[in-house]
């Protein structure tokens, strides 16, 4: 069996779409695992939609996703020539025509089949002209466009590797153009051309693309050059399973970085959009997808895209890296936001992994270190409404203040400590050790939610824990004597 080569080839008329890159994650992934290559392509032909700036986006997006190319970007608009010379060679084996037929014509043409409720195709005028008509419409500059010559055969066929057999009648499909008047080469001739060119074995894309197969398999049998394999995986529907659109907020693939995804953990839930592995895991590192993947594990039937199965699997990647880890990823993101400096993070690096050490059991994104740790950089300017109106009583403010004092002198000032502290606490006031915790929690976070308390409390250290408990029971007090 030959080397296998599959190919991405996005058109870079807006960012990477999240169906172009699922395509490009399975194309990748098959490669890898069948230890082929992966070439990208940019289909920049339609140049009045394409720019450069897409060009990068998409790059940069394929990048992120950690998917390395072993040859290209090739870029279509940069191939000109080649595809004019296959144009020709169309022409001369006589399997393509020049078409004179003017937009006026055909668009009579077009509504005399409505009239008639027939489906229109085109009717072949210009095949039947003469060589003499040819060369006097040539030699007068008529504009024309290429078409191609559908066989007189009954079908057209090829065995998918996904949906198996697939036939469609010849009848069904009109002498389609594949040039036009101002010389640029259509869509289906191009990607013939070039994957022939590029040695592609596989050609895996997306199942809206199957009526296009047929076309360029009778491009490839005109041409005479050998058919790679096709395979067409199933579309991706948002929750009202229709195609999403790039109007959808999943639309966006290079939308997810920012959002707080991880790309392994995109990688990982993309490919599980139509594809399943022997097991039915649903977690894998990049490694274990390599390793899982086969295509066979491709099935039939729409996936389903679900912002929140994409954040539990981000979850679980989040979970699996290291608290070093997470803290490179986070810390960019803490500036950013302003919740503290640069240097501060740099002089305080391990209390950052301790923080994010205690926050990434409840992660989904990167974003919520930021939005759930603000209390570990600064302390609380605010409380939970709800929460000091249930915890914020007199009474609550004479038992962080005695909190404070225990805390104050604790030694070591460890997490079993505290919780021994707190709990001989609660029964000198007489009252369970919720009646103390909840407070306790909403006093130095601002929040009712969060990792234990007594780590918290640890990590904060004696000085700052002593401080906002004290603070607490000052606004308890203050808010006390003002209502």
């Amino acid at each position: 069996m030959s080397e296998i080569r599959v190919r991405i080839a996005p058109s870079p008329s807006g960012f990477l779409h999240v169906g172009t890159a699922r395509t490009a994650i399975i194309n990748w992934l098959y490669a890898r695992s069948q230890g082929g290559k992966f070439i990208l392509r940019i289909e920049d032909t339609d140049v009045t939609r394409s720019s450069k700036e897409m060009v990068a986006a998409i790059i940069d997006s394929l990048k992120w996703l950690g998917l390395d190319w072993d040859e290209g970007p090739y870029f279509q608009s940069e191939r000109m020539d080649m595809y004019a010379r296959y144009v020709e060679k169309l022409l001369a084996s006589g399997n393509a025509y020049r078409c004179f037929c003017t937009t006026d014509e055909l668009h009579a043409k077009r509504q005399a089949a409505e009239k008639n409720k027939t489906d229109y195709k085109y009717d072949r005028t210009c095949l039947r002209l003469t060589p003499e008509a040819i060369k006097k419409k040539l030699d007068a500059g008529v504009p024309y466009v290429v078409r191609v010559k559908v066989p007189d055969a009954d079908e057209t066929a090829y065995d998918d590797m996904v949906y198996g057999r697939m036939v469609k009648k010849n009848r069904d499909i009109e002498d389609f153009v594949v040039c036009r008047q101002d010389g640029w080469p259509l869509y289906n001739f191009c990607v013939v051309v070039d994957d022939h060119e590029m040695g592609i074995t596989d050609v895996i894309r997306g199942n809206d693309h199957q009526t296009n197969t047929f076309k360029q398999i009778i491009l490839y049998d005109a041409l005479a050059l050998p058919k790679p394999r096709f395979g067409h995986l199933p579309l991706i529907l948002d929750e009202r399973k229709k195609k999403v659109s790039k109007r959808d907020a999943a639309a966006n693939a290079s939308d997810y970085d920012t959002q707080g995804f991880l790309p392994e953990a995109v990688v990982n839930y993309l490919a599980l959009l139509g594809w399943s592995s022997k097991d039915d895991r649903e977690i894998f590192s990049v490694p274990e997808l390599i390793e899982a993947f086969d295509i066979n594990g491709v099935g039939k039937a729409n996936a389903i895209f679900d912002f929140v199965k994409m954040r539990h699997v981000n979850a679980e990647h989040i979970r699996r890296k290291t608290n070093h880890e997470l803290a490179v990823l986070v810390a960019p993101l803490m500036v950013r936001a302003g919740v503290y400096t640069k240097y501060g993070l740099e002089t305080r690096w391990r209390y950052l992994m301790d923080v994010v050490g205690l926050l990434k059991e409840r992660a989904t994104v990167l974003g919520d270190f930021v939005e759930r740790g603000e209390y570990f950089f600064q302390s609380p300017v605010s409380y939970d409404s709800d929460g000091a109106k249930k915890y914020f009583t007199a009474q609550s403010a004479e038992w962080l203040e005695a909190l404070a004092g225990l805390l104050e002198t604790l030694e070591p000032f460890s997490h079993d400590k505290i919780e021994e502290s707190l709990k001989g606490l609660a029964e000198k006031f007489d009252i369970k050790t919720g009646q103390l915790i909840h407070p306790t929690r909403l006093a130095v976070t601002g929040t009712t939610a969060g990792p234990g308390l007594y780590e918290i409390l640890e990590a904060l250290g004696r000085e700052e824990a002593v401080k906002r408990l004290r603070d607490a029971a000052r606004h308890i007090r203050e808010k006390v004597t003002i209502g």
